[in-house]
């Protein structure tokens, strides 16, 4: 006797179907989601640098204008720069520059010696930043290894203090895991090493959006440990708990000759006295 199929025998494989689209569509959207990092573009390891998820997280504004205090123009750079031409820099009127030198425990930047040496032989005040990774290890192992690679300090009157640049992880999870008493504990323990191995208090850099959800808007570093804030508009706008007043200020990732530029708020006797600690 035939078996007659009617359109009913289908509904259980059409029913699976359309939940599985459902899941595929959610799992799309989810990675279309601010923030969100696919495998496709996912970062090589060693690659990060000072505010490449600023734009992503922020937005981006126009340049700033003319402000009252006297602000001196500086530069940031990393492997992604290459070899930089810093005669032209200075002769646009750039005086101070930050150099990466690290990331996490694992990386060292094959450019450090032209870009860190090259911003002082044209007569720049300069220094040199970390990438942190706190997923990867603790505070205070990051800052031996970059105090060891090229982060530490000399009283030359012409090297400023280490940097620790704390913002979105660009391999993952925005927080590296971490709570945010947990990420505080982490950054103290990055502190205190590199204090007591260089006699100074390093720079924070970070943007108050990624401080206040990975930190809780943590305050207790502000008066102690200068600011450098990432915000890519006209003005810095809000800053972390604990500080009054920015120190640095990183506003542009597009810059002429070098992408990221800053504006150090005060004129050039306050980066040396900075220097000088």
């Amino acid at each position: 006797m035939p078996v007659h199929r009617s359109g009913t025998a289908r509904r259980p494989h059409t029913a699976a179907a359309g939940i599985l689209l459902s899941v595929l569509s959610a799992l799309a959207l989810v990675l279309t989601l601010p923030g969100a990092v696919t495998a496709a573009e996912k970062p090589e390891r060693g690659s990060a640098r000072m505010g490449m998820g600023v734009v992503q997280h922020d937005g981006q504004g126009g340049l700033p204008p003319g402000t009252r205090v006297t602000q001196t123009e500086g530069v940031d750079v990393s492997s992604h720069q290459g070899n930089v031409n810093w005669s032209s820099l200075w002769t646009s009127g750039v005086k101070w520059a930050y150099v990466k030198a690290t990331e996490g425990n694992y990386y060292k930047n094959p450019y450090f010696g032209q870009q860190y040496n090259g911003s002082y032989n044209v007569g720049m005040i300069r220094g040199a930043y970390h990438f942190a990774t706190p997923h990867d290890s603790s505070g205070a192992n990051q800052a031996n290894y970059f105090v060891d690679n090229g982060g530490g300090w000399s009283r030359d009157g012409r090297t400023l203090p280490g940097v620790l640049d704390i913002e979105w992880n660009p391999y993952g999870a925005q927080c590296y895991g971490k709570t945010q008493s947990g990420m505080v504990a982490w950054i103290r323990d990055f502190l205190n090493t590199y204090k007591a191995r260089t006699g100074r208090d390093a720079v924070i850099y970070t943007a108050t959006s990624w401080w206040k959800t990975c930190t809780g808007n943590y305050g207790g570093f502000g008066s102690v440990n200068p600011l450098w804030i990432a915000r890519y508009d006209t003005t810095v706008g809000e800053l972390p708990a604990g500080w009054g007043v920015q120190t640095m200020w990183q506003y542009t990732s597009t810059g002429p000759t070098v992408g990221d530029h800053n504006k150090f708020n005060g004129a050039l006797d306050r980066v040396q006295a900075l220097a000088n600690g």
